[in-house]
């Protein structure tokens, strides 16, 4: 029976570009002059996981980078070599070129070739360089010291094709034993022998790779208890006479086992140990001496690192066991689903609200239960939509880095708050707002060494990104310790482009002016930023995902970006509010208190409408009949209902006829069902069936003038 592999591709595609983040993560924080031996591990198993994973699918673009990767991590994470920034820099860039072959593969991107030889030839460079050891007075491409190492890193396949593995297992059962020898012979010719010690040992001939045979022996045993090397390819060429039998013939395992002698610069790899010479072996004298020491010295620190990766690998297979990967599409149906339970659970309760509460208490009594649990299943599912903000920020040191080389600039980038959990949407649309606003905070904010230093700064600037909940909101913040704003190089650039500035504008007003369209500051444009295009994006993306934007600048401090955003598009708690025979909904979050404002605390502006008395503070009223061309019950303010409202640092009263409760919508798109109302940013569906606007409050205090009215005129 044949199986369809490609069904499986997609786990594999989910698993590396994992793991691709997280050896980019480890990257990135690695202390190059003393790197953390556990880092170093993680790291390498990553490269091997994903060797290991593309073997499978015959991705052999993706081996051949991960095999060269994997080598040089090893002989860094054993010591052979120490790790330099220029490693660093080529595992990146590697990292990069993988994430190109994925999507190649996954998407059916173009891959660029060149860009894939020019980092196996660095990858090799790095290696030989070191691998090579050859004193400085010798001749690189000397023969004497090239070939000896070529020959000892690389096993050799015999005329028929087929490598020789030897396979010591560790003290199993013999049904697992006789299993094994089963299926391993599948793959090959397999011969078994018996140690001193009852360890069995086979001896397989065959042309498949290493991660075939571990993947066999893992069903069975832990990997990380056998001991496989590759039979003396090497030794036996050695002991042959000249002119004699074929050397590749002289390895057939016939012999006994005690005469297979692994090579003595085997890469290891963790799985592959390196095991002293036998006395018996036909290996020359001379390096037995030399190769048993180095084994001697080599076995404690050998046992540490497989003892603590063990450890890790069997932790994350815990984690891994605890967790299931479901499509986001799955999510979202369930979350749709769960939306008209609530709808019908509002229904229900609308329904039961005229029965005798007397005659009908255990359906009462019944209904308040299907509440409470319709409820708590709203709150489990929505839990599900929600990622933490790790997941966005992951993406950003990376990015702070390069993007500090290419301007000559000393950036310490730290994240705070990572764990904090936003709804999935929201997370994937505030990722291009975020990468602008790092940018322009990395490029415009921060400036040069030289510079800070003339200040009494330090040369390295810091650049935070956070993330916090606050009420039914989160808070993003992009912070950085540059320059600050310049006020009035803005109000400058402002003038010049004729929009309506003065000289005596609050701060607060200045800085929203480079969310202008097309406003920039910047006198060089280059491929990082300046072309006057971004901010406005940023602004405008945010406002449509119900968030709002704020800048505070100090010059010669800083500058902070403030992001707020609810924490789902999907559930909000809402106000019902009635207006003629309208109901409208009103998102909590913006609502502070209601009242019913008396006739003297409501003012006349000439020509900007309205304002009421809120505790010695005068806020603009907005009549939302006058918004929607609705015929109220009441004109007068008196008679109806005030709703203090608060968006964007501006508050407002909002005149409605009446309060009718407080509920929980479920949010409908209103633009993919009918098309974009200005003023409202959803609809949801009412206890009765009926269909009720919810209100975009920031909308509506934006585009009331009663805003503009200058408070000294009050």
């Amino acid at each position: 029976m044949t199986i369809d592999m490609s069904q499986f591709y997609q786990v594999f595609f989910d698993e590396a570009d994992e793991l691709l983040a997280e050896m980019e993560k480890l990257l990135l924080a690695i202390d190059v002059s003393a790197p953390d031996s556990e880092d170093l591990n993680a790291i390498f198993r990553a490269a091997h996981s994903i060797k290991g994973g593309a073997a499978t699918f015959a991705f052999n673009d993706i081996t051949e980078v991960t095999h060269m990767l994997e080598s040089l991590l090893d002989r860094i994470r054993k010591g052979e070599m120490a790790l330099t920034p220029e490693h660093v820099d080529a595992f990146l860039v590697s990292k990069d070129i993988l994430t190109m072959q994925m999507d190649g593969h996954h998407r059916g991107s173009s891959v660029d070739q060149a860009a894939v030889d020019s980092v196996c030839q660095r990858l090799k460079a790095l290696s030989h360089g070191i691998v090579a050891d050859a004193p400085a007075t010798a001749a690189p491409a000397a023969p004497v010291a090239a070939e000896p190492v070529q020959s000892a890193a690389a096993p050799v396949a015999d005329a028929d094709g087929n490598y020789h593995f030897r396979i010591e297992l560790p003290d199993v059962p013999q049904r697992d034993v006789d299993a094994l020898a089963t299926e391993l012979g599948l793959l090959g010719t397999i011969s078994q022998e018996t140690l001193p010690s009852q360890r069995v040992v086979f001896t397989l001939a065959t042309s498949e790779g290493l991660d075939n045979i571990i993947a066999i022996c893992s069903f069975v045993l832990d990997p990380d208890d056998l001991k496989i090397s590759h039979c003396g390819t090497q030794a036996a060429a050695a002991a042959a006479p000249q002119g004699g039998s074929d050397p590749l013939r002289a390895e057939v395992p016939q012999v006994g086992v005690e005469s297979y002698a692994p090579a003595h610069d085997d890469p290891g790899y963790g799985i592959f140990e390196p095991e002293k010479a036998d006395a018996a072996s036909p290996a020359p004298a001379a390096a037995s001496e030399t190769a048993a020491p180095k084994a001697e010295q080599a076995a404690p620190a050998a046992e540490a690192k497989n003892h603590g990766r063990r450890a890790i690998d069997k932790e994350g297979a815990s984690l891994e066991s605890s967790s299931i990967r479901v499509g986001i599409e799955k999510v979202d149906q369930l979350i749709n689903l769960v939306g008209e339970l609530v709808i019908t659970q509002a229904m229900i309760e609308q329904r039961i609200s005229v029965l005798d509460p007397i005659h009908h208490e255990r359906l009462l009594n019944s209904v308040g239960q299907l509440t409470r649990n319709t409820r708590d299943l709203q709150e489990a599912v929505m839990s599900i939509r929600m990622m933490p903000m790790d997941y966005v920020f992951s993406r950003f040191p990376r990015m702070v880095r390069d993007l500090a080389a290419k301007l000559n600039k000393k950036v310490e980038f730290v994240t705070r708050g990572a764990a904090t959990e936003l709804d999935k949407g929201l997370i994937e649309r505030i990722v291009d707002p975020l990468t602008h606003l790092v940018r322009n905070s990395v490029d415009h904010g921060i400036e040069m060494p030289d510079v800070r230093k003339a200040s009494g700064k330090n040369e390295t600037g810091k650049l935070i990104l956070s993330a916090a909940h606050q009420g039914g909101n989160i808070v993003i913040e992009v912070t950085d310790d540059g320059g600050g704003l310049n006020r009035d190089r803005i109000l400058a650039k402002a003038k010049q482009q004729g929009l309506p500035v003065t000289d005596t504008m609050p701060d607060a007003d200045v800085w929203q002016l480079i969310f202008a369209p097309g406003f920039s500051t910047a006198e060089v444009v280059t491929d990082v930023s300046g072309r006057g295009v971004g901010m406005d994006v940023v602004k405008r993306n945010i406002t449509a995902m119900g968030g709002t934007v704020d800048i505070r600048s100090i010059p010669g401090v800083g500058t902070t970006i403030s992001i707020s955003l609810p924490l789902t598009l999907a559930i909000l708690d809402g106000m019902s509010v009635r207006v003629g025979e309208e109901v409208y909904i009103l998102p909590l979050g913006y609502v502070i208190e209601s009242l019913q404002p008396a006739a003297a605390d409501v003012k006349d502006i000439a020509g900007q409408g309205q304002v009421v008395k809120i505790r010695e503070e005068y806020l603009p009223l907005i009549p939302l009949y006058q918004i929607f061309d609705i015929e109220p019950n009441f004109t007068n303010p008196s008679q109806g209902i005030a709703v203090i409202l608060e968006a964007d640092g501006k508050k407002a009263a909002l005149l409605v006829d009446a309060l009718v409760g407080q509920q929980q919508v479920v949010v409908k798109n209103l633009e993919s069902n009918f098309r974009k109302v200005a003023g409202i940013s959803g609809a949801t569906i009412l206890g009765d069936g009926g269909v009720s606007l919810i209100l975009d409050v920031s909308a509506l205090l934006r585009s009331s003038r009663q805003l503009n009215a200058d408070p000294v005129f009050f």
